[in-house]
């Protein structure tokens, strides 16, 4: 296996990322974000984005997230589980483009946004699931009773390009997460066409625990060290 390209400046890591992608970015609650390729995408100023992924709300409350992308008006579609802070005293830019028509949101469980990528990963085109009978996430799906238990059909997610953070890669691209960055990315960086991994550091082949490896370098593509 061909080592991975190992990029130092984010810009050039997402350089041919065009408009209209669909763009995955990891992370949960502010832990485990590619921070610095996301505030690249900004800068590049990539625009018509569909966007997928966890957490939209912490951008406003100091953390760096992916809404940082929403507030630049970059993104067309945001397909989330928590969209925005839980306080009604802060109007965000996603709350503002939303009605005013400028944006499009689909809001879906965590459990269910983890598994609909997940599927997607593992070549599984759609799932049943019990979560969201019964309520508004069931409008318009088809719903099927199966062991007696009433469940409706979610299809499976896949992106043009995943953004992802690691701990550490290998030459090979063999990605080691730390504690909670464990969320989103694993199963993140198996559904996309490129995947683009955030590390702290590069480290030889073969230097890594087989053990700790949690994302296999064959759904990786590109490695950009983390700046500072």
């Amino acid at each position: 296996m061909a080592g991975r390209p190992v990029y130092h400046d984010p810009l050039d890591a997402i350089a041919d990322i065009p408009d209209g992608a669909v763009i995955m970015t990891g992370g949960f609650a502010g832990r485990g974000v590619p921070v610095q390729l996301i505030l690249a995408l900004r800068e590049r100023g990539v625009k018509g984005i569909t966007l997928i992924t966890n957490d939209t709300s912490g951008g406003w409350g100091g953390r760096v997230d992916a809404s940082y992308l929403i507030e630049a008006k970059q993104v067309k579609k945001v397909i989330v589980s928590w969209p925005v802070p839980a306080s009604t005293a802060v109007i965000t830019p996603l709350e503002q483009q939303l009605l005013a028509g400028e944006l499009e949101l689909e809001v879906v469980p965590q459990g269910t946004l983890a598994e609909r990528i997940r599927a997607a990963g593992a070549g599984i085109g759609a799932f049943y699931t019990p979560t969201g009978v019964g309520t508004p996430f069931a409008q318009g799906k088809e719903v099927r009773t199966i062991n007696g238990i009433e469940q409706i059909l979610e299809y499976s997610l896949a992106a043009d390009y995943a953004l992802v953070h690691a701990h550490k890669a290998d030459a090979y691209g063999n990605l080691v997460y730390r504690r909670t960055a464990r969320n989103f990315n694993p199963p993140m960086a198996t559904a996309a066409t490129v995947t683009i991994a955030e590390v702290d550091e590069v480290v030889p082949a073969g230097s890594l625990d087989p053990e700790s490896i949690v994302t296999p370098g064959i759904y990786v593509h590109r490695l950009v060290v983390k700046k500072g």
